[in-house]
């Protein structure tokens, strides 16, 4: 699956002016990504003409005071919701055209999500749930499912948790079969909102350390995060503030990010 995403030519659109099938040279190009909402108090900019490129391999980390628009950002990489104007281009995909319906199959095959309360189902067991997404998009033989979620159980040493339910085991644990939930498919892409925000810190350093073997094994990842000291140890780090982005270089960066912690500290105060 990686491959077809991965070893792009000008052939696949006929023309020689992109990499990928609308002209994009990046695996995610946002090209001025405005979104409005329509509340009581009036109109609300969650972003505003946002110009964003990751490339396949990389781990991004989104930075942001609250309601700087970080959720909003990622939701349109994953076509949870859609912008008011502009243009998301996945891989081969050009995300805002989708239609509800062929949205979910896209996402459920190309997109890993792992979200801050895991979102497992309690209903079902540890396996169970890691092979739910390879049921909704029919990517393995049924008999292959359960071999498939056992490997990715491993990977994330949950194996011996595999048939209890996901109240039977920590938060840390449910984080670990979340994101084995996210790898069903072999998505290209992990996008990640606050995967460490309710994990104590030497629970939220192995996630993050697995999300560093992901990378190193050809996944992109972008992770929501307040955590800076977490977000420094990305290849690379988007700071979101009042919707507009700004690509910061790592010493630049690492000043800015001190500033930031200094200031929330104050706000606390």
């Amino acid at each position: 699956m990686l491959e077809r995403w991965f070893n792009r030519n000008g052939s696949t659109n006929g023309t020689s002016n992109g990499r990928y099938r609308n002209g994009n040279d990046h695996l995610i190009d946002l090209r001025q990504v405005s979104k409005i909402y329509e509340t009581d108090a009036g109109t609300f900019a969650a972003l505003k003409d946002v110009d964003l490129q990751v490339d396949a391999g990389e781990f991004v980390a989104v930075v942001g005071k609250s309601g700087s628009g970080k959720s909003t950002l990622i939701n349109m990489i994953t076509g949870i919701d859609r912008p008011t104007s502009g243009e998301v281009l996945v891989g081969d995909t050009a995300v805002h055209t989708l239609k509800e319906g062929q949205m979910a199959v896209w996402r459920g095959r190309h997109i890993g999500v792992v979200f801050q309360f895991f979102q497992l189902l309690p209903t079902l067991t540890v396996v169970e749930n890691v092979m739910l997404p390879m049921d909704f998009c029919n990517v393995y033989a049924m008999r292959e499912r359960h071999e498939q979620a056992m490997h990715l159980l491993g990977r994330v040493e949950m194996t011996d948790h595999a048939h209890k339910l996901p109240t039977a085991v920590s938060g840390g644990q449910q984080q670990r079969v979340a994101i084995a939930r996210a790898l069903a498919n072999d998505p290209p892409i992990i996008v990640a909102d606050e995967p460490t925000g309710n994990l104590d810190s030497k629970t939220a350093e192995s996630v993050f350390r697995l999300f560093e073997d992901l990378v190193d094994d050809g996944k992109t990842i972008l992770m929501v995060t307040h955590d800076h000291d977490l977000a420094k140890r990305a290849t690379r780090t988007i700071i979101l503030s009042d919707g507009a982005v700004a690509e910061i270089g790592q010493v630049v960066r690492a000043r800015i990010m001190e500033n930031m912690d200094r200031t929330e500290e104050r706000e606390r105060a």
